[in-house]
Parts: structure tokens; C-alpha cells; sequence
């Protein structure tokens, strides 16, 4: 990638992605498409962004070469839009992919803490039973217990949000 070519930021990508999974495209298509303007995690990650939008892979056209051939179902990708607009309301000039992808980190976020909350909170209570304070070592398991179980509901939905 040349360091004087424009970056597009992994929204733009996304967008552009998906435009061109319109008609169908393959996977090293995409990689050569964009590779002076992002490197090829930020099209990585821009791709599975675009799979939150409608993005799907064609098992069966798969070629060695070319990798995976993508395809959007035009008309799940306009229900999906118009349903976040009609959802959100947006003012003149907001990017309403920008804002998926904010909520979307947003999401993953809460569920890596509540997953490293319960994980220290357990580490937490074997060491306090192991240097003898019994009470303590079984609040902090407790209080694991029940963030261990938020984190298995936020799990849950978040995958429900993915889909």
C-alpha cells in the first residue's frame, strides 16, 4: 500500500463492499480492489462488517484462486436500511454504518468486561480462601456466580444482535 494513496476508513470500505457484492464479487477481487487504499486487515475487518449488513458467501461458487465469492440479498440489505432509519432517526450528515459500528465495539466491550470481571472475581475468591477469609472468598465467589451469569446473558444476546 502506498503511504501517499487516500485511506478509507473501514465504514467507507464497507459501503464500497457492499456495492460491489450487488452483482457479486470474489474475495482476492475485493483484496485488489482496495489495495492501495487500506491494508488488508482493514479489508478483512470491513468485510465482516459488511456481513452485519446483508454481506453472505456462495458456498458453491468458491474458486481456489479467487477465495470466496460474496453476494448481498439486495432486497434483505434495503429492509435492513430502512428499518435503522425508520429506528433511528438521523440528523443530515450522521453515518448510520459508523453508528453500527460503534454500538456493535460498544457491545463487544461490555461483554470482555463482564467476562474479565467474573474471571478476577473467581481468582479473587480462591485466594481469599486459601489465606483464610472464608467470608470474603465467598462473597467474591458469589459476586462471580452472578457476573458470570450476566456475562452468559450478554453472550447470548449480542450473538442475537449479530444476526
Amino acid at each position: 500500500m502506498s503511504s501517499l494513496a487516500p485511506r478509507l476508513s473501514e465504514t467507507e470500505l464497507s459501503q464500497r463492499i457492499l456495492e460491489m457484492a450487488k452483482t457479486g464479487v470474489y474475495r482476492e477481487s475485493i483484496f485488489e480492489a482496495f489495495r492501495s487504499l487500506a491494508t488488508k486487515r482493514q479489508i478483512r475487518q470491513a468485510i465482516a462488517q459488511a456481513k452485519q449488513f446483508g454481506l453472505y458467501s456462495v458456498r458453491d461458487l468458491r474458486d481456489e484462486e479467487l477465495g470466496t465469492y460474496y453476494q448481498i440479498d439486495l432486497a434483505k440489505y434495503d429492509s435492513f436500511q430502512a428499518a435503522l432509519k425508520a429506528a433511528v432517526p438521523m440528523p443530515p450528515g450522521e453515518d448510520l454504518a459508523a453508528q453500527m459500528l460503534a454500538a456493535t465495539q460498544a457491545i463487544r466491550a461490555m461483554v470482555a468486561i463482564a467476562g474479565s470481571g467474573t474471571f478476577i472475581l473467581f481468582i479473587a475468591g480462591g485466594f481469599f480462601l486459601l489465606t483464610g477469609h472464608l467470608q470474603s472468598g465467598r462473597l467474591a465467589w458469589v459476586s462471580a456466580a452472578s457476573v458470570g451469569g450476566i456475562w452468559l446473558l450478554q453472550q447470548r444476546w449480542a450473538k442475537n444482535y449479530r444476526r
